[in-house]
């Protein structure tokens, strides 16, 4: 299948990918995203994103080199596997270990991300992410291997952790049954997809209708007022290092240390400015005025 076919496929159910976004450790995205992938409301992430084209279009160099420096054969394995009792829990691995139960994983990692593979370290979302295939295909253990900024090549060995897996399969099981079968969205998180979710859903108000709120969201509104002080001396604080960093740039374009590459360059853009169409050509200004709508969300507190 093509693989736009293999990603409708794997929407179907629980990849590996999705392991660690359903336990909570992937730092890029949320359950609630997940859900709604799920679910059919939104493409599937992978159909454009630059990285995740690249990290398969290396998975074979990534393969080659690990066989060069371990001496071990592998092979892939073009097969969707699907758990024995749930067979919506599935597993598309990489490469199978010849001669060994044993399965390889290829990732590629920027150079900024290098600290995460110090020493026997593994980010916690492709650990899980492994051990979830371990349990799928039922192989005794795993290999990561990683090029890390394009010139720092890593292997790991990953050893099979059953209480781990049958921790990953239960929060698999619950998200399956509960949340995509049944149809109940996760909790609402931060991110821009919950923002449009929400935003679609209810976009308009109506007008004059009130409601009394649970007494418990109370504690959401004085966490609310906490988060926007704290936000103001953040940005606040964010401005006096900008600040402190430009005065020492003078006229210079860009600046390095050892870790760090800070630059500060001339940018232009042409905008239309509306006050002086609307005064020179009030009559065009009309015909190209669009009125927009939205729901405008505000808090205070009530003496």
């Amino acid at each position: 299948m093509s693989r736009y076919e293999w990603l409708q496929e794997r929407a179907k159910g629980i990849g590996g990918s999705d392991a660690g976004i359903i336990l909570g450790v992937n730092k890029y995205r949320t359950a609630f995203e997940l859900w709604l992938e799920k679910t059919g409301q939104v493409e599937p992430q992978e159909i454009d994103n630059e990285a995740i084209y690249w990290g398969n279009e290396m998975e074979n160099v990534v393969a080659k080199e690990f066989e060069k420096r371990t001496g071990k054969k592998v092979r892939r394995t073009n097969f969707m596997y699907s758990h024995k009792e749930h067979p919506f829990i599935k597993a598309n691995v990489d490469r199978l270990i010849v001669g060994e139960s044993a399965i390889l994983e290829c990732k590629t990692a920027s150079a900024y991300l290098a600290k995460e593979w110090d020493g026997e370290e593994i980010p916690a979302s492709y650990l899980v992410q492994v051990q979830h295939y371990l349990g799928v295909t039922d192989k005794e253990k795993g290999y990561i291997a990683v090029l890390v900024g394009g010139n720092k090549f890593i292997w790991k060995e990953v050893e099979r952790d059953q209480e781990l897996i049958d921790m990953i399969f239960n929060a698999e099981k619950h998200f399956w049954e509960y949340h995509v079968q049944q149809g109940h969205a996760p909790e609402l998180d931060g991110s821009s997809a919950a923002e449009q979710y929400l935003k679609e859903k209810y976009d308009r108000a109506e007008k004059d209708k009130e409601i009394v709120l649970p007494s418990d969201y109370k504690e959401l509104f004085v966490q609310y007022e906490k988060v926007k002080s704290d936000e103001k001396l953040i940005k606040t604080a964010k401005t006096e290092i900008e600040n402190k960093i430009k005065a020492e740039l003078k006229d210079a374009e860009t600046g390095i240390t050892d870790q760090f590459v800070v630059t500060w360059k001339n940018q232009s853009r042409n905008s239309v400015d509306s006050k002086a169409l609307k005064e020179k050509f009030p009559d065009i200004y009309k015909e190209v005025l669009k009125e927009s709508s939205f729901r405008k969300f505000a808090v205070k507190e009530i003496n």
